[in-house]
């Protein structure tokens, strides 16, 4: 009976384990394909089906090119081997014996002579359809064959060997490919429409806006927790429901003010207004409840002031919540789109932020797909790897917020 329990748990486990790694494959590929594809030349961005990996097509240096040439797999005896492509869209014909037509020969007019009789070409009607007759060259042996058709190849030969020549359609040839990454989009991206610059200015306002509002939180907070003064809660519920605006509402008015201040197309609109927030307040002060009483009356006692007894007991304390805060405070400036496409101009480049440089890059790189995935790269990963660092932090600050009112 045991022995039956345990192997159904181990059951539903493994079940488990591979439902949720199922899951987590669907939702990591997009991830996964736009880090992929910004490693990736343009040209291989758009084939069908799609590929993950990075390729692209070999080549190599002949001497007596100027340039490498490409590498193609061809049939030679039965064998894939690795040719050179040293011409292509060379006439050819297709031809057939008279009795078989559709035993076809495809082969350069190089070498193929039309036969004629007093000045006119030669022809012959099989099934009702007139065809022109050619002396073709099979195998080092002439041959009497009905051309039914035309197309062209291309030239291969073996890089080792050039004189080992071999004729195929190079639409319907296989390339050589490796896999190879490309780095230097990134670079290349960062020099297209200034965004080194909206790189650094997104840095600056993010790491701003997150230490403003972790500084302005943690006063308001330690003042609504603990400090006593008339109509005290009251204030903080009107304060809290500003977080039921609607930003939408706030556009207009907080676009006239930053008109009258002088601060439109400037980082300082991107910055100072954010700086306060009724969330983060509301979550210090949830946290600072739950800090007990006697350790500050305590330090009262032994005459620590207000600004020692929040600097050396709640703020260490707080931790999680601080990490919390910071990690969504960070998230949120860090991927702000709306309020910087309204209050920066976009010919601005100097004040953009990342999220106006890759609207722009969208347009300019719309060829170059790689470019514009290099450039989400570049905006994604940064919040992705504090959200990884910071999300231990989550349940904690759940865990002890809301416990008093």
């Amino acid at each position: 009976m045991l022995k039956s329990y345990k192997f159904t748990q181990i059951m539903r486990n493994f079940l488990a384990y591979i439902v949720l790694s199922a899951f987590a494959v669907v939702m990591l590929f997009p991830f996964l394909f736009m880090i992929f594809t910004s490693f990736k030349v343009p040209n291989d961005t758009f084939n069908y089906p799609p590929r993950l990996l990075p390729r692209e097509l070999l080549t190599m240096e002949i001497s007596g090119y100027e340039e490498p040439l490409p590498v193609y797999q061809v049939e030679v005896n039965g064998n894939d081997l690795n040719y050179v492509l040293l011409e292509k869209n060379i006439k050819a014909g297709i031809f057939a014996p008279v009795n078989d037509l559709t035993a076809t020969i495809v082969l350069p007019l190089s070498d193929a002579n039309a036969l004629v009789q007093d000045g006119i070409p030669l022809t012959q009607v099989v099934e009702g359809q007139e065809y022109p007759i050619f002396d073709v060259l099979v195998s080092g042996k002439s041959q009497q064959l009905l051309q039914v058709g035309a197309t062209s190849l291309g030239k291969f030969a073996n890089p080792k060997n050039l004189s080992e020549i071999s004729y195929q359609n190079v639409r319907l040839s296989t390339p050589s490919e490796s896999v190879l990454f490309h780095p230097e989009n990134y670079s290349d991206v960062l020099k297209l429409q200034n965004m080194g610059r909206a790189l650094t200015n997104t840095t600056l306002v993010t790491v701003l806006v997150v230490v403003g509002q972790l500084v302005t939180s943690v006063f308001g907070g330690y003042a609504f927790a603990r400090l006593r003064f008339p109509g005290r809660d009251r204030l903080f519920v009107l304060y809290l429901g500003t977080i039921m605006i609607p930003f939408v509402v706030l556009i207009i008015p907080l676009y006239q003010l930053m008109v009258m201040i002088g601060w439109v197309d400037k980082l300082a609109a991107l910055i100072i207004p954010w700086v306060f927030t009724a969330y983060g307040t509301f979550l210090m002060r949830q946290f600072f409840i739950t800090v007990p009483r006697d350790i500050e009356e305590a330090a009262l006692i032994d005459g620590a002031s207000r600004l020692q007894i929040l600097r050396k007991i709640f703020i260490p304390a707080a931790g999680p919540a601080l990490a919390t805060q910071a990690t969504f405070t960070f998230l949120y400036a860090w991927n702000s789109f709306f309020w910087p496409l309204v209050i920066i101009n976009t010919g601005n480049s100097q004040n953009h932020v990342l999220t106006l440089a890759l609207n722009i890059l969208r347009g300019r790189a719309a060829d170059a797909p790689n470019l514009v995935l290099a450039g989400a790269a570049i905006s994604i990963i940064p919040p992705m790897i504090l959200f990884v660092i910071g999300q231990r932090f989550f349940i904690e600050s759940a865990m002890s917020s809301g416990v008093k009112g």
